[in-house]
């Protein structure tokens, strides 16, 4: 059902030898979604999509569900083609422009972010997505589960951005926001907020949160009589954009993701090994 293929580290990072390839997890039966984003075609959810549209056939049978159970010897195919295997869990912080789109085909003809990147990455799938107008921070991994699992609000990881809105308001108004918020009926949480500078007609703000809904920073804005003109995510959780230049990927060392995921978490992505030896060292 999969594998892991010999690959290249992005921007700035030495090729793998064969000595430092990472080991991929463990083989085992899961429900056919979750095999579609471990192999780092798209996530969960969007595999979810396919089969429900009759892209994913197992054995030659498409499938009509995302229930089904897939074994390591099963033949998957997505759109006539083979499933390819999973490779060893990784994660990028890139540094996205304006102007992408967060998808892998845009079918206005726009330019994505996949098209963008450097030469030398493997198949990568964004967690969660920045609109084609927000710049800045953007965690690109091989593995779409883990894409879903970070892009969950459950995780806990607060976003931050770096906005700025034309307009004025009182740092009172951005108190408010930590009790939360409900807009034309949607429910924002618990938001940080704070005013960093005037320039001329424009405010910048620093706007923390955790839940990352669809245009929530944009939307908070209106609602508080701001036009939001710049935005610009500063950091995601533990990872920041500190000084990555713009258009520019810079790998995530695994036993720094291993250790921001918990032992539980690390062992199911493949990444025990970079925990066990992170908590050998400390010792």
């Amino acid at each position: 059902m999969g594998g892991k293929v010999g690959v290249k580290r992005g921007h700035g990072q030495a090729p793998r030898t064969g000595k430092d390839k990472a080991p991929a997890a463990k083989a085992e039966s899961m429900r056919i979604a979750k095999a579609i984003a471990h192999a780092g075609l798209c996530s969960r959810r969007d595999a979810e999509a396919w089969i429900a549209a009759g892209r994913v056939a197992v054995n030659g049978k498409v499938l009509a569900t995302p229930a089904h159970v897939v074994k390591p010897s099963d033949k998957i195919t997505v759109d006539g083609k083979p499933l390819p295997e999973a490779q060893s869990v990784r994660l990028w912080r890139y540094h996205k422009r304006r102007g992408l789109v967060t998808s892998h085909k845009d079918p206005q003809g726009r330019k994505t972010v996949f098209e963008s990147l450097p030469p030398g990455l493997p198949r990568v799938v964004s967690v969660g997505r920045l609109d084609i107008n927000t710049e800045g921070l953007l965690l690109l991994t091989t593995d779409g589960e883990l894409a879903r699992h970070l892009e969950l609000p459950s995780t806990g990881w607060l976003r931050r951005y770096r906005v700025r809105a034309h307009g004025r308001v009182a740092q009172e108004a951005l108190d408010r926001l930590r009790r939360g918020v409900t807009i034309d009926g949607v429910h924002y949480g618990p938001v940080e907020a704070r005013i960093d500078r005037e320039q001329g007609s424009n405010l910048w703000l620093t706007i923390s949160l955790r839940e990352g809904k669809n245009r929530e920073v944009k939307q908070l804005a209106e609602h508080l009589g701001l036009t939001v003109n710049r935005l610009i995510r500063v950091s995601f959780g533990p990872f920041a954009l500190g000084d990555l230049p713009e258009g520019a990927v810079d790998e995530v060392k695994r036993r720094v993701l291993a250790d921001q995921l918990g032992a539980k978490l690390a062992e199911e992505f493949g990444l025990f090994d970079a925990a066990k030896e992170r908590r050998g060292r400390r010792r």
